[in-house]
This record gives structure tokens, sequence and C-alpha cells, in this order.
């Protein structure tokens, strides 16, 4: 009968002790998250309190559909549980807290919450920490870097009266990933080192990269200029600006003229039929002649006061 009785009376008695102390416990059975409902959340937010709360409203009923929500919470529940390990004198003066909306809608319409999760953090009222931080009104933290434990544990250190002893595990994967890409470019540079080392290849990437920026691409990008003029016109009149599809057309010429050039150069001399080597001089001169007409007569355009042009 007595143990029935005393059973009976815990409630009761939980309800005599001092708010302070009835969250403390209810943080200790729970690895320093409490659960709360509309009841606790008056609580842990009276307005006469001397500690302070961050507490999580969220939705973590699968109905509800908030990934957000469960990416969120592992995050929230560790840096709580590094914030259990700190000595209790501190510990009970801030408490983390869980509020979910299938447990108190009521709060969710009070605070005007239409999404979730929400980080809301209500500094003390009253006693020495009210005067040390000035604030009375809850704030709000912002996700905006992402969900990690880190960034919210070194948010939630301006409130607390200690900072959270958190330390961000170690990332295997992070250091996993650095070494296969290592073991990856060495692998790369052993098998290319021919290649690499070879004078054309590097003849090749200095004549494009001469061919790109020569031709107005870095202007483009800069001036973020349009595709095309009015009406369609694909060149631009005078020296001051240039279309995105001119500095295309002005690449494609730069780099055939290149392409031929090279061509007599390093290809034709070598060829050993002279009838073969003949006839690529033929065919690269008269490329070059007519690619360079058309880029003359290109430069016309931008300026209608040059008087020379070639076939076209």
């Amino acid at each position: 009968m007595k143990s029935i009785s005393s059973l009976l009376l815990l409630p009761l008695v939980l309800a005599a002790k001092p708010p302070q102390e009835r969250l403390a416990e209810l943080a200790q059975k729970n690895n320093g998250v409490i659960p709360l409902d509309a009841t606790t959340f008056e609580l842990i937010t009276g307005p006469k309190r001397t500690w302070s709360a961050s507490i999580q409203l969220t939705a973590m009923d699968p109905r509800r559909r908030c990934g957000p929500c469960k990416e969120f919470d592992p995050s929230w529940k560790t840096v709580a549980e590094a914030w259990s390990t700190v000595p209790a004198k501190h510990r009970d003066t801030h408490f983390f807290g869980t509020l979910d909306f299938d447990n108190a809608q009521a709060v969710f319409q009070k605070l005007n919450l239409a999404t979730a999760p929400v980080v809301m953090i209500y500094p003390a009222t009253e006693g020495p920490r009210q005067l040390a931080s000035g604030k009375t009104g809850p704030s709000k933290y912002e996700f905006s870097q992402g969900f990690d434990p880190l960034p919210l544990a070194q948010h939630l250190n301006s409130h607390t009266p200690v900072p959270i002893p958190f330390k961000a595990p170690i990332d295997w994967n992070k250091y996993a990933t650095i070494a296969f890409g290592f073991l990856a470019f060495a692998t790369f540079l052993r098998y290319a080192q021919p290649v690499l080392q070879s004078r054309f290849t590097w003849g090749i990437i200095t004549v494009i990269s001469i061919v790109v920026f020569t031709s107005g691409f870095m202007f483009n990008r800069i001036r973020n200029t349009p595709w095309a003029g009015p009406k369609g016109a694909s060149v631009a009149a005078g020296f001051q600006t240039q279309y995105a599809q001119e500095t295309q057309m002005v690449g494609m010429i730069y780099g055939t003229l290149a392409a031929s050039f090279a061509m007599l150069i390093f290809v034709t001399p070598y060829t050993k039929s002279s009838s073969r080597q003949r006839v690529q001089v033929y065919i690269w001169n008269a490329v070059i002649i007519i690619v360079y007409s058309i880029l003359v007569s290109l430069f016309k355009i931008k300026n209608k006061a040059y008087p020379f042009k070639l076939f076209l």
C-alpha cells in the first residue's frame, strides 16, 4: 500500500519542486534534451526565469514529410549531449528542448511558425545572466551554414554560460577522398608524363589559350555582353563592344588560321612525297587566303571606313 501511495504522490512531489530543478531532472533523463509539450514549453519559457533555453521546434512525424527536420535532429541531439557533460552549476542554467508540432500545435500558431525546423533561443529574464546579456526576448538561429552541429554549437556559445564542449568528429570520408585523389593524380602523372613533357602538347595548349583570349572571351565574361544584337545581328559596330556570337566567330577564324600555319610548318615539310607536299602547300595557302579574307570582311563591318579587302 505504501508503494502504491508513493507512486500516486510522485507527480505532486515533482510539481512541488522548483521549475529549474524539474527541468534539470528532465534533461538528465533524456541525454540533455527535454521533450516538450505545451505545458513544459510554458514552464521552460516562463516570464520569470533565471535560466536560458535553446528550443528546437520540429515535425518528426512521417506524415509531415519534413526532410530538413530529420536531417537536423541528429545535429541537435549531438550538441545537446555535449552540453550535458558540462558541470551541473553551468549545465543547469541552460537547457535544450525539443517541441514537436504534433505535441503542441497551439505553440506553433502562437509563434506564427509555418515551417520547420526552427531553433529559438530564450535568454534569462532575471538574475545575473540577464544583467550580463541585457536581453529578454527570444532570437532565432539561422541555418545559413547548413544543418551541421559545429556552426550550431558555435552560435549557441554566445548564449550559454560556458562554451559547449563540442568537437567535430573526424571526417574520414574527406581524408579518404583526398588520399584517393592524390593516388589517382600520381597515377595519371605516371602515364601522362610523356604527353605532358611533349613540346607539341604545350604548344597546342598555348595556341588554344591565345585564340580564346585574343578573340574576346574575357571581354564577354567581364562585360556580360549578349549573345547577339538587335534583330539577330552577330557583329557589333565599332570597337567598344562585341557580342558573344562574334567572339565565337573570331575564335573559329583565328583557330583555323593557326591550324593552317601549323600544318605548313610542322606537317608539310616532312611529307616524303613531293606531289603530296605540293598539294598540301596549295590547300593550306588557299585556306589561309580565304579565311583571312573573311576576317578582313568582318573587320570592315566593325569599321566601315576600312578601305582594304581580299575576296569578300
